[in-house]
Parts: structure tokens; sequence; C-alpha cells
């Protein structure tokens, strides 16, 4: 077997999941990817936050199609096995599975990193078609063309997982990502060896194509597209199900419904389903520990760069948000440009595509206490967010004085904010004295009734 082409690796990794005590049977996403490949020649683009089971999905699918091996003893107790076109498509077909984010030590330049894919990949079309006449220096698409012409049966599944991975690499130039998208046109569109490509991301495609160059894939966000919502992240059903397992596999149980809930809860599909974190509850569960598994590097890092670098732009957002309110947005997922991002509503829409937010009735907010710890973490962190924190403490506070009828505290409040908030942006913007930030060296108390 190979290891791109009708490779046993996504079985044995699925296999694998489906027997641990937390798998969550996802399988019929399956059902409606038949009709897609029935039909042949399409494209589907998944695009999620890291963590949300795109990996898993692109093993299932794989597992489940390709003729590496017969795959029945996972499907065959699983939901799609009730599916009356299931056994016609099971292991039927060549699959063609690539991890982008498979990447050697070595490989630390734009042509290494192509040059592997291509060189592994002609190696198995080599090894799976030895009467067509294939060789080491033939393009990949020059390969499978060479084959089609020899086969017309000879079409594939492309599982392309984590595609965008190389634009998050710093050996790739501009020129060099331009030059990747050109090489998956050439490979994919309207190539006619191409039955289906399922392709997952965490960005969305226009982020980084002008349009033209995959704009053959029908493209599944989180917060923009209702298919597929509910295959990734677990639902209230399936959390609740898991919560029965974890009581049956837990003595001493540490963890509460209203707990998990309230950590890992919060996200939102395009069909306003609320869902969990996957990765973070089975964590939870597993572990007996409501706790932050989030992951604190890749994403993370770009988004306190936005943030750092932008903080007039949505400072007072992230005060009311870190205190429980949600703040209008355009959430615009395609304004997700790496290092680039100026308005605030780039700067949300790029959080939200992240996880870092939820989108729902035009609003993000911070989908749960495990995202809320690391809004805290981060305006602690370094002293150009300190204002924003104390800014957000106060809002929180204020809401609860609010909510309690409290006059004095919200008096109290309104002091404070007005003393540091007017004199550092109203008067200072008004004034445009280069001496002090009050109009005229004034008390910033004088002017209170005009605020």
């Amino acid at each position: 077997m190979g290891i791109y082409l009708n490779s046993e690796a996504a079985y044995r990794l699925y296999k694998n999941e489906a027997e641990k005590p937390y798998f969550v049977d996802k399988t019929l996403l399956l059902e409606e990817l038949f009709p897609l490949v029935k039909e042949g020649t399409n494209y589907v683009c998944i695009t999620r936050p890291r963590r949300f089971g795109k990996t898993v999905m692109a093993n299932m699918i794989t597992a489940f199609f390709s003729k590496a091996r017969d795959a029945a003893d996972i499907f065959d107790t699983l939901k799609i096995s009730r599916n009356e076109h299931c056994q016609s498509f099971r292991n039927q077909f060549g699959v063609i599975h690539i991890s982008f984010n498979d990447i050697s030590r070595q490989c630390t330049t734009y042509e290494q990193y192509i040059d592997r894919i291509e060189r592994r990949l002609i190696r198995d079309l080599k090894k799976e078609y030895p009467e067509v006449e294939l060789t080491q220096e033939d393009s990949a698409v020059d390969a499978l063309l060479e084959i089609y012409e020899e086969d017309s049966s000879a079409r594939f599944i492309f599982v392309l997982d984590e595609w965008d991975f190389l634009f998050h690499q710093p050996f790739a130039t501009e020129e060099e990502k331009k030059a990747y998208l050109m090489f998956l046109r050439s490979l994919l569109k309207d190539r006619p060896y191409v039955l289906l490509a399922y392709m997952t991301g965490i960005l969305p495609i226009a982020k980084y194509s002008s349009g033209s160059e995959l704009n053959m894939f029908t493209e599944f966000t989180m917060a923009g597209t209702q298919a597929f919502s509910e295959y990734f992240g677990f639902t209230q059903e399936e959390a609740d199900d898991l919560y029965q397992r974890y009581l049956k596999n837990c003595s001493i149980p540490q963890i509460t419904p209203e707990g998990l809930k309230l950590w890992y809860n919060g996200y939102h599909t395009a069909s306003r389903e609320r869902v969990y974190n996957p990765r973070s509850v089975v964590m939870a569960l597993r572990y007996n520990e409501l706790a932050s598994y989030w992951t604190s590097s890749g994403p993370y890092d770009e988004i306190y760069y936005y943030i750092e670098n932008n903080v007039a732009e949505v400072r007072d957002d992230l005060a009311l948000m870190v205190s429980g309110v949600p703040v209008p947005a355009k959430v615009r997922e395609y304004a997700a440009a790496s290092m680039s991002l100026r308005t605030k509503d780039e700067i949300l829409s790029a959080m939200v595509v992240y996880g870092f937010l939820s989108y729902e009735n035009g609003k993000v907010a911070i989908p749960n206490k495990e995202l809320m710890d690391r809004f805290d973490e981060m305006l602690q962190k370094e002293a150009s967010f300190g204002y924003v924190y104390r800014l957000a403490r106060e809002s929180g506070r204020m809401l609860e004085a609010t909510l309690r009828g409290d006059t004095d505290t919200m008096a109290e409040i309104l002091e404070l904010v007005h003393n540091t908030e007017t004199p550092l942006m109203q008067y200072k913007c008004d004034s445009g004295i280069e001496g002090g930030p009050y109009p005229g060296g004034s008390n910033p108390a004088d002017h209170k009734k005009e605020i």
C-alpha cells in the first residue's frame, strides 16, 4: 500500500478513535457524500477552528471509501451501516489522502515541501499502476492524466487535510504561496480523474485565493453555512450521552453537566445550534477535571498579535465581552488575512474563524469559561492591556450592580471610568494640545455633564 494512495494509515487511526471510551459516531456525514461521489467531479471544503474534529473526519472518510482494506469491522456497528447504499460505497474507491501538515524536519523550503508531496504520490501511483509507463520526473498531474488515459475507470477521491498549513510556515514566500495555489488548481480543477475532492482547513479559501484558483470548491464554514454543521463539535445530545458514559467510567466524578456546559459550550453553527468544543470535552471527561485544554500556539499567537497592535480598535469591545456582554460585529470570514488585520470587524472576524469568539444574530461573544480564562490571561499578560483589563472588570461590576439596583456602586464605577477614560480618549482628541489631555488644563470633573 502507498503513503498517500490507498494507505492503511487512516483505517488504523480511525479504528483507534472508534475504540476510545468517549468516541462520538459522526458517520452520517458519509451519507451526504454518497451522491457527490456518484455524480463525480465535486469539490467540498470544510473550514473549522483547530480541535473541531477535521482530521478525525478526514480519516473516517478515507477509511470508509478507500479500497486499501475492508473496514467492515469499524463501520458495521456505526450509524452509517443503516444506510441502504453503505455496502456499495464502502471500500470501493481509490483514495488519495494527503495531510499537508505532515512535514519532516528536513523540509525547510517550499521546494522541499512540494517536491516531497509529488515524489510520494508518484511513487504510490507507480506501485498501483505498474503497467502504465511513469517516471519519477513526471509531475503528479501528468502521472494521473496518463493513468486515466490508459484506464478511464481510474478515478479518485481526494481527501486533503489542513490544506492551508503552508500559509502558516515562515519559509513560504508570497510568490511560493501563489505557486502552491496553482499546484492545487492544476492537480484538481476540471480533471477527469477527480470523483470528489474533500478538503479541510482553518481559514476560508478566499483568505488566500483571489477567487479563480480554487473557485471550484463549495465552502462550508462554521458561521456561514448550515450544511455539515452537526458533524463538527458536539451537540447537546452528544454531550449528554458522553456524560452518562463518564459516570459509568469514573469512580469519583468531579464534573457536573452544568460545569461541562459552562466551560466548553457556547459555539454556534449557522443553523443556530449550540455546540461544545469536542477536544476539550473529551479531555475533561478523560482526566476528570474541568480545565483549559485549548492549545496556546499557532492561532492564539496570531490573535494576540492582532489585538496588541490594534488595541485601540478593539479595546472597548474586549472589555464588554470579558464582562459577558455580546458585541455587534460584521463578521466577514474572508477578511481573516494573516498579519494584515486593521479594522475592528476584521479582527473580530478572525477571532470567530479561529474559534476564539462565537457569532450569533449579528453579535460576537466569548463562548465559554475556557475561552474567558484565556482572554483574562491575555489581558493581564502585558502592561499594554492593563487598562483594558481594568475596564473589563469594572464593566462586570457595573452589570452586577445594575441588576442589584446598587446605585452607590454604580456611581462609584461611573466616576472611576469617567476619570480614566475621558482624559485619555475624549479630551485629548478634542483638544489637540500636545502638552496635556485636558482642554485648557481644566479638571475632567468639571465636564461631567458633557459626557
